[in-house]
């Protein structure tokens, strides 16, 4: 599919199958910084082989690791026990938000000189409430372009930390996620560090948790806005659990279990189930609320149709806090429901890969669906009746942003064919999501 300018797809009347789930990119790039900060050498399991993984392996290496990629989503990485080896690099990020945050506080650590970059849209992505939080322990961060964004320049600082970290976990989570895997290298006490405001994403910071808990780092929560970091009685702070399984990725299994609700389904899902650590598996509970027919396992998930009379899903009301990502899915199943489907708290879709918010409006209403939008939340009415289904001549816009690319392939199920505009998009996180997708669908 490399270099597709668009793909067409649908209609289609059916799905059904199984499909077994890449890595999660959450977990993968997580445990890919944890295993390079730790001693030993850590066997990863079902990695996430797609651009915002080799986007943070590649600055690994560049780092001075060794970090050995091997068949069947295996990667073999050598810790540094908490140094890297490299004291200065200069360090292109794509578009990988969850290379970029945590790399930028575990780099503002090491008493070296570093430089992160990225695409034109990484630099229009806030950083300014990570920086902030990283400054208040002494760390010497500075801009190149513009203030509170990306490009930025890490040079050597002596960190201590003299009292409460805090930062503002209304933006993103992944500025907590960088401040709770960075500060246990620098904790000589305990460290407290609160949260400003409202934590959205929270499911995600319960990853960050229980994967630094597999590193050997257990971070105390005697609250939900206050975590503690123990005292390190070494500098080897993270020690390797020898091998570590990704489980599959639960915002891209979003996408074939609306296709099991849509579709008619059965539709299953390996490698993500009830007992996932992953807040996305919540999407299930949501397209139960849309009178989906859900089953789930220990490591899978199935959907088959909807239990509503008429045959369709129905509108719902939600908050989507702290399930960003998937909510996005279901922005595009209200096409296939009775009612409106009202999203809130979503306002952090304006500052991912693109501005979400805006370009979900925009594809949806090319569709002939009915779209309210706001700062922080989005209304979707499906069209009105098949003849109101349109097919746009010029396709279905991508913003090279792989979650669009993946959720308008739903839309493939109403009543014309659809083309998608760049496909190959969907490589950050699911480079074979197509091909998948053709599995299942006719």
């Amino acid at each position: 599919m490399s270099g597709l300018l668009n793909i067409s797809v649908g209609p289609f009347k059916r799905a059904q199958g199984s499909i077994m789930l890449p890595g999660s990119k959450s977990i993968s790039n997580r445990a890919l910084l944890l295993a390079a900060l730790s001693t030993g050498t850590t066997t990863l399991k079902n990695l996430l082989d797609a651009d915002d993984t080799q986007v943070m392996r590649s600055a690994l290496r560049q780092l001075g690791l060794n970090v050995t990629d091997q068949p069947n989503q295996v990667c073999v990485v050598e810790g540094c026990g908490g140094k890297f080896p490299a004291q200065e690099a200069d360090l292109f990020m794509g578009n990988a938000g969850t290379a970029m945050r945590p790399l930028t506080a575990a780099l503002a650590m090491q008493g070296g000189n570093y430089r992160l970059s990225g695409v034109a849209r990484m630099h229009e992505r806030p950083i300014r409430d990570l920086v902030d939080g990283l400054r208040q322990v002494g760390a010497k961060i500075d801009y190149e372009l513009q203030e509170g964004y990306p490009p930025i320049k890490i040079s050597a600082a002596d960190i201590q930390i003299k009292d409460v970290v805090k930062v503002r976990g209304d933006v993103s989570s992944q500025f907590l996620t960088a401040l709770l895997m960075a500060l246990p290298l620098v904790a000589i006490e305990p460290v407290r560090i609160e949260v400003i405001g409202e934590l959205i994403s929270r499911p995600y910071i319960d990853i960050t948790l229980k994967l630094m808990a597999r590193f050997g780092v257990n971070v105390a929560c005697p609250d939900r806005q206050s975590f503690i970091i123990p005292a390190k009685n070494s500098d080897a702070v993270y020690k390797s659990p020898g091998q570590l399984s990704v489980e599959g990725d639960a915002s891209s299994a979003s996408y074939f279990l609306a296709l099991g609700a849509i579709g008619g389904g059965p539709v299953r899902v390996l490698g993500v189930g009830k007992d996932s650590i992953q807040g996305d598996v919540a999407f299930a509970d949501a397209l139960a609320l849309m009178g989906a027919n859900i089953n789930a396992g220990e490591d899978w998930i199935e959907v088959s149709g909807v239990k509503n009379a008429n045959g369709k899903l129905n509108g719902i009301t939600m908050d989507c806090t702290e399930i960003p990502d998937a909510a996005m899915t279901l922005a595009v199943a209200a096409l296939f429901a009775e009612g409106p489907t009202r999203l809130n708290n979503i306002a952090s879709w304006r500052v991912k890969e693109t501005d979400r918010i805006a370009a979900m409006a925009k594809e949806l209403n090319k569709i002939g669906a009915s779209v309210e939008e706001g700062a922080d939340y989005i209304i979707v009415q499906a069209p009105a009746s098949q003849g109101d289904w349109k097919s746009p001549s010029e396709g279905i816009d991508t913003y090279d942003d792989h979650r669009m690319a993946m959720c308008f392939s739903l839309a493939a199920f109403g009543s014309n064919a659809l083309k998608i505009n760049d496909p190959n998009c969907v490589a950050k996180t699911f480079p074979t999501y197509f091909a998948e997708f053709a599995k299942v669908v006719s």
